[in-house]
C-alpha cells in the first residue's frame, strides 16, 4: 500500500509559497531567480516543486505563451493555520491546551512574549463557538 500523500508543505515547498506570496504571479523561471542567496533551486527542481503544490491545490496555473504563470490558491494564513492544525492534531491530541503549555515550558521565550500571549488570552473571547470555559492552570 503506497504511503498517504500529505497536504501540509515540505521545507522547499514552503520556500516557493513564500516567493508566490510575496511576488503573485510568476513563472517557473521568476521563481528560479527569487531564490533566496544560499537556497537555490536548479529550474527542473523548481518545476516539479510547483507542480507537486499545485497537485496539493496550493496553486494553479494560466498558459501566457508557451509559459505557466503560477498564482497561489491558498492564502498564508490559511496555509500557516493549516499547518498548526496538523502539528495540534500529531503531536498534541487536538489540545490547544497541552500546545500552549508546551510553548510556555520552552525556556527561550522571552518575558516580552509571555506578555504578548498573556494579553492574547485575555483578550480572547471565551464565549466563541466550539470553546469551553476556561480553566485555572496553575504554572
Amino acid at each position: 500500500m503506497p504511503p498517504k500523500k500529505s497536504n501540509t508543505l515540505t521545507e522547499a515547498e514552503l520556500r516557493l509559497m513564500k516567493i508566490l506570496w510575496r511576488r503573485g504571479e510568476s513563472a517557473v523561471t521568476d521563481l528560479v531567480a527569487a531564490m533566496p542567496e544560499g537556497e537555490t533551486l536548479a529550474y527542473n527542481s523548481v518545476l516539479t516543486t510547483i507542480r507537486i503544490l499545485e497537485q496539493k491545490g496550493y496553486v494553479e496555473h494560466r498558459q501566457e505563451g508557451r509559459a505557466f504563470i503560477y498564482r497561489p490558491c491558498i492564502e498564508e494564513q490559511e496555509a500557516s493555520q493549516t499547518e498548526i492544525r496538523h502539528v495540534l492534531s500529531r503531536f498534541f491530541g487536538n489540545s490547544r491546551e497541552r500546545l500552549l503549555l508546551s510553548l510556555l515550558d520552552d525556556e527561550q521565550i522571552s518575558p516580552a512574549e509571555l506578555r504578548r500571549l498573556k494579553q492574547a488570552i485575555q483578550q480572547a473571547t471565551p464565549d466563541a463557538p466550539g470553546s469551553d470555559a476556561p480553566e485555572e492552570v496553575s504554572r
